[in-house]
């Protein structure tokens, strides 16, 4: 299975990773943490759709979709935050997920907002 662009077009430059640093690129501000909450259910359509298709067995696709989609959600939410904050980028992104309830699920997506810049080449020595 082929996973999805971001759900949105990310406006350029803006750069993610779940490292603490951008490969090429300095640190000139950190702005923050920033968190992309969603809560998401499953509906009894899906529910009675993914009980068959545990039955067949193999991937779950009716939840992998919901999955995907959820978390797709939480981190578009936490670009939308940095953004506010003036960022051009994420460092140290995190996803965590707890069941509030059943069939109720809460996706967090977070980390730390940035602004970054392209580092320079040194210059060559003649």
């Amino acid at each position: 299975m082929t996973r999805p662009n971001p759900p949105f077009p990310l406006p350029l430059p803006f750069h993610a990773t779940t490292s603490n640093a951008l490969d090429n690129f300095d640190v000139i501000e950190v702005l923050g943490i920033v968190r992309g909450i969603t809560v998401r259910s499953r509906s009894i359509v899906g529910t009675l759709g993914a009980v068959f298709q545990q039955f067949r067995g193999g991937e779950i696709s009716l939840l992998t979709a919901l999955c995907e989609q959820t978390r797709a959600r939480a981190f578009e939410i936490a670009v939308e935050h940095a953004l506010a904050l003036g960022a051009n980028g994420l460092v140290a992104l995190r996803y965590d997920a707890t069941e509030i309830m059943s069939g109720v699920s809460e996706v967090l997506c977070y980390g730390t907002a940035v602004r970054v810049v392209a580092r320079r080449a040194p210059a060559e020595a003649l």
